[in-house]
């Protein structure tokens, strides 16, 4: 039936449950411009004559069970402009390009194909982002893919890609993303990278590069991320990784030949989330990381680290694998009746690191045996009255779900039982209370009531273990969860300045918030959903992005919460009595009204509500609103005829930036909001791509300062201070 359709242009058929075999000679009679079959059940293979019209400029096949090879006509297509295959069973190899001027996007990644990545690629000179990760490609990087020089994003990892890097890809300046993790490659590659300036994320771990860490790194100012694990790396850490500021996801340097000690520039990076220096060859002191109070991960094993541990390190002293192994001389500072040297397999106190005697060895031996002794009778007193007498609530703990009962029984004590006096928030998903504990730490705790908290077995078990796990600057830690019979709690990190809607709505009168504030909100959040969306595999879809579900700390900083809860609950047998909506009205793409199934996209179209929010200071369904309008509508409504920002934006934040260069901030982030909430999720950027753009926003601190722009006034209405939105 597609084939014969004559005058078709746009089919799009994404996210349902099509099965069966392309029709082999669909594209021969219609004039095709847009195809998406994104995320369905197509077997079989390419129509080869896909492109027959010569017109055809999204080809979107993503996320099926294709196979076979795929056809020429998607190397010389002249009008194609996006190409989607990831996720199939494709083999064979990557075709010849021949007309691709117009190609800006592919993604051929989780496939099968194998062979070279052909030389022809380099003749796509407008592409900005290819995707080739996770296939089986082998042979060299093909210099000729230096003439690609707007390219924004190349992924060639997980292949078995060998050689050296070519020189020539310094001439792809404007990228920003750069992956070549896990293949075969070898030789002196940083130097080569050095030289791409707007850099973001840079993945070069697990090869065989060598050479040591130049000082040229710290050209790359804009890094957010550093990988380069598992490769020959040799010399010292040079004292240029400390300029490296706004590095915040990661630095991994992991299973090198580094030698020498830690610079005290390193101390610089009170950003980083995630340190990973582990097996090599490093030694003194680790005093220069006394000041990383951002991390949330950490691995110094197998090194020669020597003295006492700081204090802001020793949170991670009882990890699995211990991060301070192999490192004999380690020791933390103890003071009399510190409890804080007690438990520790791996690190003693730093004065019985001076006992080398016979004496002290027997001594330190008796006592490590009697303790052990002492300890085990103690857990097995614990565990006989846990087993034998009856637990103060309805129900018991299964034990595989939780790690401690008494911490339980400590978090429904310190909330009288949930009383409402404790709730700090409610959602679709739970209520949410604020438990004290006696040791001083703070949770807010989500119960989950219902059918709601039974899902929570088997393989669902899995999967809050492995949230458990992800540890990031603007992910919400996930500490805890426990099982009853009448709930489910989940025990999180507490925030103390609350949710982003608190801070934008739930005061009055309304809280003061600067734009720098706003700015490092949004970016912190872009951040978060980036490292969601890319880093974990596989991808988390938070579903449920809202002010509501950024809580903010003490310092303001963004935390993303309930990532991975909304796909969960969905799976719970009162989930598929529902409609299957997943969200919130206001913050739901367009085309979830059309689909039951998640993508990427829809949380970008989330999140560019909340920049709209951020900016508006307006809540997405707004009651000053005519028209039932939502607040993408209205911002849309009012800037159609080339209305100045003035008529959209909080007026406490125009009084503050007016005539000042973060005007021109505002009016970018504000083109960013839009793009992210455009009805075509085709069209919308991705979060990595967020992040480049709200990076490179940010204007240098000179800029920055308040002071009076050229040629502007007091008045925002002047068009030298003004953003005109004419088209979106």
């Amino acid at each position: 039936m597609l084939a014969e359709l004559k005058h078709l242009k746009y089919v799009k058929l994404l996210d349902n449950f099509f099965t069966g075999v392309i029709p082999p000679g669909f594209g021969i009679n219609s004039p095709l411009v847009g195809i998406d079959f994104t995320n369905n059940s197509f077997v079989g293979g390419i129509p080869p004559n896909i492109c027959a019209g010569k017109r055809l400029k999204l080809w979107n096949l993503g996320h099926n069970f294709l196979n076979g090879t795929i056809p020429s006509a998607v190397a010389n297509c002249p009008s194609l402009e996006r190409v989607r295959l990831q996720n199939n069973s494709l083999n064979g190899q990557v075709p010849q390009f021949g007309l691709c001027v117009n190609l800006l996007y592919i993604d051929l990644s989780n496939n099968l194909l194998s062979g070279y990545i052909p030389v022809s690629l380099g003749r796509c000179t407008n592409i900005t982002m290819v995707n080739f990760s996770r296939n089986k490609l082998s042979g060299a990087i093909p210099p000729e893919l230096g003439q690609l020089v707007k390219l924004e994003s190349l992924d060639l990892s997980h292949n078995s890609l060998q050689g050296a890097l070519p020189a020539e890809i310094s001439s792809c300046w404007k990228m920003h993303l750069f992956d070549l993790s896990f293949n075969s490659l070898n030789g002196s590659a940083l130097r080569t990278v050095c030289k791409l300036k707007f850099m973001l994320n840079l993945r070069l771990q697990e090869n065989k590069f060598s050479g040591g860490i130049p000082d040229c790194i710290s050209q790359l100012s804009g890094l957010v991320e550093l990988q380069l694990g598992g490769n020959v790396l040799g010399g010292d850490l040079p004292s240029s990784l400390g300029t490296l500021k706004k590095l915040s996801t990661a630095l991994n340097l992991s299973s090198n030949e580094l030698k020498g000690s830690i610079p005290s520039q390193l101390g610089y990076l009170v950003d980083l989330a995630i340190l990973d220096l582990s097996v090599n060859n490093l030694s003194g002191g680790l005093s220069p990381l006394g000041s990383l109070r951002s991390l949330n991960a950490l691995n110094l094993s197998h090194n020669r680290f020597s003295g006492p541990v700081p204090k802001n390190l020793l949170q991670f002293m009882n990890f699995t694998p211990s991060p301070f192994n192999g490192n004999s001389d380690l020791c933390m500072s103890c003071h009399d009746g510190d409890s804080s040297c007690n438990g520790s397999n791996v690190l003693k106190p730093c004065s019985s690191l001076r006992e080398r005697g016979e004496h002290s060895q027997v001594k330190t031996a008796m006592i490590c045996l009697g303790s052990f002794f002492v300890g085990a009778f103690l857990i097995l007193c614990i565990f006989l009255k846990y087993k034998c007498s009856k637990s103060k609530l309805e129900g018991e703990l299964n034990p595989s779900l939780g790690e401690s009962s008494s911490k339980l029984n400590e978090v429904v004590e310190s909330t009288e039982n949930f009383d409402d006096k404790y709730i700090i928030g409610r959602g679709g998903h739970g209520t949410v209370y604020k438990a004290t504990l006696r040791s001083g730490e703070v949770y807010a705790v989500k119960k989950l009531v219902g059918q709601e908290h039974k899902i929570l077995n088997g393989s669902m078990i899995r999967e809050m273990n492995t949230l458990g796990q992800i540890r990031h600057r603007n992910l919400v830690k996930l500490n805890d969860f426990f099982l009853k019979r009448e709930y489910g709690l989940i025990l999180f990190e507490y925030m103390d300045n609350g949710s982003l809607y608190d801070v934008l709505h739930g005061t009055e009168p309304a809280q003061i918030l600067e734009w720098r504030i706003r700015y490092d909100i949004a970016l912190g959040t872009a951040h978060g959903l980036a490292y969601l969306h890319n880093d974990c595999q596989p991808a988390i879809i938070h579903r449920d992005i809202k002010p509501k579900n950024i809580l903010l700390d003490k310092d303001m900083v963004p935390h993303i919460s309930d990532f991975g809860i909304a796909k969960l609950i969905d799976q719970s047998p009162a989930a598929s009595q529902t409609t299957g909506i997943v969200g919130t009205l206001g913050y739901m793409a367009p085309e979830m009204a059309f689909s039951t199934r998640s993508s990427i996209e829809f949380d970008v179209y989330s999140y560019g509500v909340v920049l709209l929010e951020m900016i508006t200071r307006k809540m997405a369904l707004d009651p000053s609103f005519p028209d039932n309008m939502d607040l993408v509508r209205w911002v849309s409504s009012m800037l159609k005829d080339g209305n100045v920002i003035e008529s959209v934006c909080d007026p406490a934040l125009m009084h503050e930036v007016c005539g000042t260069a973060e005007l021109e901030e505002v009016c970018s982030v504000l083109s960013i909001a839009l793009r992210c909430t455009t009805k075509d999720a085709g069209h919308r950027p991705s979060m990595m791509d967020v992040v480049k753009e709200l990076t490179h926003a940010r204007r240098d601190a000179v800029s920055l300062s308040k002071q009076e722009m050229p040629g502007s006034s007091s008045s925002c209405r002047n068009p030298a201070t003004s953003c005109l939105f004419q088209q979106f």
